[in-house]
């Protein structure tokens, strides 16, 4: 029942074939874990947390199978259960869990087993280096959750475990942590289980999504592919859904833009920032921020307008979906319209259309 993702490392392959009693109902997970990143979805009560945990050794009467990377963590039928201390994994919880006597740094330090430059690696990555002397209790609420996700990068874990570590941030919180997050995806081999309800922090993040409901394996598969199934279609109707990486190409004083190219043969014009030429950027881009128009609009305010193809059309919730391919890029934009609207202008698959984006309405993550 595993996809295979392209940023999928050959070797950190999480095998799951566990049953876990719980009060409501009976965790049944069968299945190959084979993304780099996999977000871990469904309704509250569905077994996301109790998964994790599971995974960690914190469910004792947790029956079956679990190897990551080839290492079997438990195999009750051989009788092999290792406890939570030995299975070399990463758990960062939704409250972050800090030591409250000890110094963002000694939280990083507490249970280190991996060798000194990746723990420095984790700091410089998390941008933690300032914070490390100051207590928890003076830190934000995205600064403790960069710090215990140091703290689980520290202890050279197999496989990392993260609960909802931006839920109780507010949206500027969560935008200012995301690249971080992208950064551990991208610059640590170590595959990551991440449960979320926000479908945004899931395009951002995830090769697959492992889609629960009342304990079960509901889907299994990409997100972009998943965007319309039941389970989703209330988070799909809020949070950034394109994140786009580029590379800043120029700035324009005079016009008061940067312009930033995101491959694929695009350059998109956003409000001038204070990035050096050549650095790496996130941007991000709500669907519904995005205008569709039947023919290439002429005198438009707007500074970017690409032309894009429809690839898919999927009624999510009140409004509606569309999936266009934009450029070579390697994923398709979404793009969210009222159905009056999808009719009016008879949209459809296949339909050559035109994508406006004013640059105020992209913003740097």
């Amino acid at each position: 029942m595993g996809v295979a993702a392209a940023d999928a490392p050959v070797d950190r392959v999480i095998e799951l074939a566990v049953d876990v009693p719980l009060a409501a109902f009976v965790l049944r997970v069968n299945g190959t874990l084979s993304s780099a990143f996999t977000a871990i979805m469904g309704p509250s009560g569905s077994g996301k947390t109790s998964l994790l945990e599971t995974l960690a050794g914190l469910r004792p009467n947790a029956r079956g199978r679990i190897a990551v990377d080839g290492a079997v963590l438990l195999d009750t039928s051989r009788r092999v259960r290792l406890p939570p201390e030995r299975r070399r994994v990463g758990y960062v919880p939704q409250d972050a869990g800090l030591f409250p006597h000890l110094t963002a740094g000694g939280n990083v330090a507490f249970g280190a087993r991996a060798r000194r430059e990746r723990v420095e690696t984790a700091i410089e990555i998390l941008g933690l280096r300032a914070l490390l002397g100051r207590s928890p209790v003076s830190l934000s609420g995205g600064e403790r959750q960069r710090v215990a996700l140091a703290r689980a990068l520290a202890s050279d874990p197999r496989v990392l475990l993260l609960d909802e570590p931006l839920a109780a941030l507010d949206v500027g919180l969560r935008e200012r942590v995301l690249p971080y997050l992208m950064r551990v995806r991208d610059e640590w081999n170590v595959p990551i289980l991440y449960v979320t309800h926000n479908v945004g922090e899931a395009l951002a993040l995830a090769g697959e999504v492992l889609l629960l409901r009342e304990g079960q394996v509901d889907a299994l598969g990409a997100p972009l592919d998943l965007l319309s199934t039941e389970g989703l279609v209330r988070d799909a109707e809020r949070g950034l859904e394109n994140l786009l990486r580029g590379r800043v190409a120029a700035h324009d004083d005079a016009g008061g833009v940067t312009r930033v190219d995101v491959g694929g043969g695009l350059t998109i014009s956003i409000p001038l920032v204070a990035r050096a030429v050549g650095n790496i950027v996130t941007l991000a881009i709500r669907a519904e921020d995005i205008v569709v128009a039947t023919e290439h609009p002429a005198a438009l305010s707007a500074r970017n307008v690409f032309e894009a193809r429809i690839e898919s059309v999927e009624r999510t919730g009140v409004d509606v979906t569309l999936r266009c391919a934009v450029g070579r890029g390697p994923r398709p934009w979404l793009v969210r319209l009222t159905p009056a609207a999808v009719r009016a202008m008879e949209l459809r698959v296949g339909t050559p259309v035109w994508l406006a984006i004013k640059s105020h309405s992209v913003h740097v993550v």
